[in-house]
């Protein structure tokens, strides 16, 4: 084998990955700031002095994830379901996820309970909790999995015909049920005053489970869910006395993230193994 047939090995290992079958994931934001305007006849909410969450990775050790102050002043997006106009308030800091770019779609809006940086819990959640970072309050956390509706599938994803949804506290399962849209699920059986609750709105999920001809055609973005979760802190954690650790965390980042709901990285084996293939094939042309 000459040079000059190294690079047309390359594009051909190129060519096999753009044709294989993939989920298509588009970028998600999370980022961190308060509220400066919430506007229901338009249906957005802005978001003032926003930080990105990001994460860096070193050779070993678990990833450092923190927020990096942004070049932008203020955020706009549309808010994920109308609730969030009644939950969050002009001043509340915020954790949101937006789809496609910063802004613009929040998917995600979380409430935050806490008055000195890094410390912070999640009060009120609206949209999808996956991609939330920041714990819930009271040591609460959520297992979340959507089943598809196999009728009403497109692209690479369905409507949820329903949702599990599973309450942890302390990292033990206290509650489960699998909810309906518009179902809720609830649990306060703790001596503390803490409670919390769990509303499946709608959502989708993707064909893994349904039958193969039903699965529908690859190209469609990641799946998004709407719940509504509302936690009551326990009885003396205030804003002020909340204390939690410098923001050094290993993935999965979100306390409502499991593998089976989430999938949002369908693509990445994908792009894995075209890269391995690219680099074997430059291997083997080079020993040719």
């Amino acid at each position: 084998m000459n040079r000059y047939q190294i690079p047309s090995l390359v594009l051909l290992a190129l060519a096999c990955c753009i044709l294989l079958p993939a989920s298509a994931v588009i970028q998600e934001v999370t980022l961190k700031g308060t509220v400066a305007n919430a506007n229901p006849q338009k249906n957005t909410l802005t978001i003032e002095n926003p930080e990105q969450y990001g994460c860096s990775y070193a050779a070993s050790g678990s990833p450092v994830c923190t927020y990096t102050p942004m070049s932008t002043a203020a955020l706009t997006g549309t808010v994920p379901d109308p609730a969030a106009f009644t939950i969050v308030k002009t001043g509340d800091p915020v954790v949101a996820t937006s789809l496609g770019g910063a802004g613009e779609t929040w998917i995600t809006l979380a409430k935050l309970f806490g008055s000195r940086p890094n410390e912070d819990y999640v009060t009120d959640i609206v949209g999808d909790p996956a991609p939330v970072p920041t714990p819930l309050a009271g040591n609460y956390s959520l297992v979340l999995a959507a089943t598809p509706d196999c009728a009403t599938c497109t692209g690479t994803s369905c409507t949820a015909a329903s949702a599990s949804v599973a309450i942890r506290s302390s990292g033990m399962q206290v509650a489960q049920k699998t909810l309906q849209p518009g179902e809720s699920i609830s649990f306060n059986g703790r001596n503390d005053g803490s409670s919390i609750t769990v509303t499946f709105v709608r959502g989708q999920a993707l064909p893994d489970s349904c039958p193969q001809g039903q699965k529908g055609m690859v190209g469609s973005v990641q799946p998004v869910s709407d719940y509504i979760v509302k936690v009551v802190p326990p009885i003396g954690m205030t804003a002020a006395s909340v204390q939690t650790p410098a923001p050094v965390v290993s993935t999965p980042l979100s306390p409502s993230a499991p593998p089976a709901p989430t999938q949002k990285s369908a693509s990445l084996p994908i792009i894995v193994i075209g890269a391995l293939g690219i680099g074997t094939l430059l291997i083997t042309a080079r020993r040719i």
